[in-house]
């Protein structure tokens, strides 16, 4: 479809940067505003974990029903996508997504969560970013790579059945289902309307993602990846191109990256929230470096984090994503016993910090 829209300057791949770029924007707004969070649902402030469940599910209801709306309809589809394997790598998985878990609980934040606070000016989500980047980079293409393959060779057939649009009552019936469950416990929660308002908006953004790269930014002669709102290959991706960008060309996930940094800063900025925080003690910046690789190595064993194998893959319906997802929560709930109920908020505050005026 690319092509039909009459770029002559810009090819595809050029223009996913763009594209990603304005999710990004779009996606750090939101979440700032939101304050977005899957860990905070699982590991936050006990007061505070059914409202963060309830922005996190409310945008997933929104993802869900618009990508197999969008599926429906015949703009997108997901036959061969990794998330619709026919062999499924359930011990990567399983083993990765409960380290992601344990890892987002150790540095109180996933991936996106920790973006975010980066354009607010948390120093500690920075470093952990930067290890988690690190280490997701070496699992994919580096030292670590042999464990990824050794632990992806465990796999198991699932046939024709990849995701739950294959079984009785097709993609809608289950993508509603789905959505129903997580409207009805959002809208009885007790959140705010604002709040749900805006993760409504923030779950639209997957099937946009999916959309965009996958039907409006195809081409035949130049072609690009489908892909969505992710932060693990994203950010390794960005890391390469950062230190290495006279030979690797930037893609959708340095856009989204950068994007996602952007609008959380403007957001921040807007309403008076930015400051310079950094770590306080030796202790909490080794715990945090830790949940950092942990989330990197986790991330890319699982396919993905909380954002790219939960809020992007579960309204595939792949049943790798749901594996995932399920595993990262557990992974989250057995890193619970690793903090002190102190340490255990919800990552946007340390217990010290030094302000500075965001002039």
């Amino acid at each position: 479809m690319f092509a039909e829209l009459g770029f002559t300057t810009l090819t595809a791949p050029q223009a996913a940067i763009w594209f990603g770029l304005g999710l990004g924007l779009l996606f750090g707004l939101l979440a700032q505003r939101t304050r977005f969070c899957l860990r905070r649902a699982i590991a936050g402030d006990p007061g505070d974990r059914r409202p963060a469940a309830a922005v996190w599910l409310m945008a997933l209801a929104v993802a869900v029903l618009g990508t197999q709306l969008a599926v429906a309809q015949g703009l997108v589809g997901f036959s061969g996508h990794r998330f619709h394997a026919a062999d499924l790598p359930w011990l990567a998985i399983t083993a990765g997504g409960m380290l992601f878990g344990i890892g987002m609980v150790l540095a109180r934040g996933c991936a996106s969560r920790l973006t975010v606070l980066t354009g607010q000016g948390n120093l500690r989500a920075l470093m952990v970013l930067l290890v988690f980047a690190v280490v997701a980079h070496a699992t994919l293409k580096g030292v670590l790579a042999p464990l990824r393959s050794t632990l992806a060779s465990v796999t198991v057939p699932l046939g024709e059945v990849t995701s739950l649009a294959a079984l009785p009552g097709a993609g809608l019936l289950w993508a509603g289902g789905i959505a129903l469950a997580a409207l009805a416990f959002a809208l009885r929660s007790g959140a705010s309307r604002w709040s749900l308002s805006g993760a409504a908006l923030l779950g639209a953004l997957v099937p946009l993602g999916w959309v965009g790269t996958g039907l409006i930014l195809y081409d035949d002669f130049d072609p690009i990846a489908m892909e969505s709102l992710a932060f693990t290959s994203t950010w390794s991706d960005s890391l390469f191109f950062a230190i290495a960008s006279s030979s690797i060309p930037a893609g959708f996930g340095v856009g989204l990256v950068g994007g996602t940094m952007t609008g959380a800063l403007i957001a921040a900025l807007a309403f008076r929230e930015f400051r310079w925080e950094s770590f306080t003690a030796p202790a909490q910046t080794g715990r945090y470096v830790i949940g950092g690789a942990l989330m990197g190595l986790g991330g890319v064993l699982a396919g993905g984090c909380t954002v790219g194998a939960g809020l992007s893959g579960i309204p595939t319906l792949g049943i790798s994503a749901i594996l995932a997802l399920a595993a990262i929560g557990t992974g989250g709930l057995i890193g619970l016993r690793f903090v002190t109920p102190s340490s255990s908020g919800s990552g946007s505050r340390g217990t010290t910090r030094q302000a500075v005026p965001a002039a």
